[in-house]
């Protein structure tokens, strides 16, 4: 293709390549091992002998541009000018100096990001916007997450579980989070169905697009007053909110009924056992902002008994599939209901006809 018909524009995601640390583009493919020298510091080798050092800090996911700059300032300073945003909202500076790990270490902490996450901790939690931003959250996102890590900070910053916990947030049922493959994942759950306004649907929504938004056709064309509307099947109805994405005029948030689930035992790691979807263990909890104690007991009884029982290298899920769900719920204390029992939807597609529970 000639210069002059070269198209020219910025849809898309760059090439990573264009933004790799020099020392990585060195080494890409021929990294030799890695190790953990210290609590949110690994160490890469290249077979050369080049040495890399990430040092991961917590942050939360949604930062000013004063904090940024901060950041950028430090990558500047210690690591020239090279850093990362990993995939659960962690800042990761590469380092090829030794002696700048400590200096930096200690103006993160100073800036209030603490330096861990790394091997056998408590992953920082990878949460979706809630009230800040998503138009159909039924909680918080930012207020729960910074609840829960308060709580179990130490957990962060220090390798003392018997594995890597990785720990997700979402804010309704879209999951716009990794929850279905997390240790442990809160859901934010509506528990009614959207309010219809049959004077606004008419004026601002095309009754069409309402209806095939519905992912489980619980929504119908209905006329009143000689005018198009629609109305919903609450017996097929989820409350996923679907149809408020596209329509203003089916509201689906409701501060009494609203709430928060917990579910278990999901992975993408197939070391010791193959990839795992996360099953439920809490079907409700309340929504009690600011610091939402009822979730953060729940998920700090779950990480506690994960840690007193589980073997060395056990992920969740795999030490509850060693002792068995029965005993998942006795030591932990939680109730089990009739929600966790198997209602074979979907069953006739998935061949999953059986009388076990869908833990």
């Amino acid at each position: 293709m000639s210069e002059q018909n070269k198209r020219l524009t910025d849809v898309g995601v760059p090439d990573y390549n264009k933004y790799l640390p020099p020392i990585i583009k060195k080494n890409y493919g021929k990294w030799s091992y890695h190790k953990v020298i210290k609590s949110g510091v690994l160490l890469h080798v290249g077979e050369n002998g080049d040495k890399l050092y990430s040092v991961r800090a917590g942050s939360p996911r949604l930062l000013s541009s004063e904090r940024i700059r901060q950041f950028a300032e430090l990558a500047e300073k210690y690591c020239n000018g090279y850093l990362r945003f990993t995939t659960r909202n962690n800042i990761e500076f590469f380092v090829t100096n030794e002696e700048n790990i400590e200096p930096l270490i200690k103006e993160l902490n100073s800036l209030g990001f603490p330096v861990g996450g790394i091997n056998n901790t408590l992953g920082n939690i990878i949460h979706t916007q809630g009230w800040l931003h998503c138009h159909t959250s039924a909680s918080d996102a930012s207020g729960v997450v910074k609840a829960i890590m308060d709580e179990l900070y130490d957990y962060f910053i220090n390798p003392v579980l018997p594995a890597k916990i990785r720990m997700a947030f979402a804010c309704c049922l879209n999951m716009c989070g990794s929850v279905a493959t997390s240790d442990i994942a809160i859901v934010a759950v509506h528990r009614t169905p959207p309010k219809v306004d049959d004077e606004k649907i008419r004026n601002i929504c095309e009754i069409p697009t309402v209806i095939a938004s519905c992912p489980v056709n619980a929504i119908r064309p209905k006329v009143v007053d000689g005018k198009q509307t629609v109305e919903v099947n609450e017996d097929l109805c989820f409350y996923c909110g679907n149809c408020y994405t596209v329509c203003a005029a089916m509201p689906l948030a409701d501060p009494l009924n609203d709430g928060l689930a917990i579910f278990v035992g999901g992975k993408v790691s197939n070391a010791r056992t193959k990839p795992a979807f996360s099953k439920l263990a809490i079907p409700f909890l309340p929504n009690n902002p600011p610091r939402w104690p009822e979730v953060v007991d729940a998920v700090k009884t779950i990480v506690e008994t994960y840690k007193k029982g589980a073997e060395k290298g056990e992920r969740v899920g795999e030490w509850i599939d060693r002792i068995g769900w029965p005993k998942f719920f006795d030591i932990t204390g939680f109730e089990f209901t009739k929600y966790h029992i198997d209602d074979f939807r979907l069953a006739e597609s998935t061949l999953n006809y059986s009388n076990h529970t869908t833990l």
